[in-house]
């Protein structure tokens, strides 16, 4: 699948998907793969601060539990409440309808930290 090009991407598998000021999160098509089918997530807070690349939700799957980590700091200001009773859909759709959160960006230059699509594919080995 081909990764959005106006997303940014963590070495760690999480996109970032800019909206002005915000910035809508989830987790990779890589990643949901690589976890297998979502039973849960665990969500962050609405208010809650965070750091950049610091854990701030879970995903637990079949196969495992795996921190998600924030791409940005700032203040996460919506959360995706449909994972609560429809976790499947970060499968389904990851980079859409499966978004985890949306954080108020506090340091917009914390983004230059980010890979762009390209970088992410090599990272993940994507041959184009």
């Amino acid at each position: 699948m081909p990764y959005p090009k106006d997303y940014r991407y963590t070495k760690e598998h999480e996109w970032v998907k800019l909206e002005g000021t915000r910035a809508r999160i989830g987790i990779t098509d890589h990643a949901q793969h690589e976890l297998g089918d979502i039973v849960y997530v665990e969500l962050p807070k609405v208010g809650t601060q965070v750091k950049q690349m610091q854990e701030f939700a879970t995903v637990e799957s079949v196969k495992a539990v795996s921190p998600i980590y924030a791409p940005v700091s700032g203040e996460i200001v919506e959360i995706n409440t449909e994972l609560e009773t429809h976790p499947e859909l970060i499968n389904q759709s990851p980079h859409e309808q499966g978004w985890i959160a949306v954080i108020a960006v506090s340091d917009l230059k914390e983004l230059e930290n980010l890979l762009t699509a390209e970088q992410y594919e090599q990272h993940i080995g994507v041959r184009s």
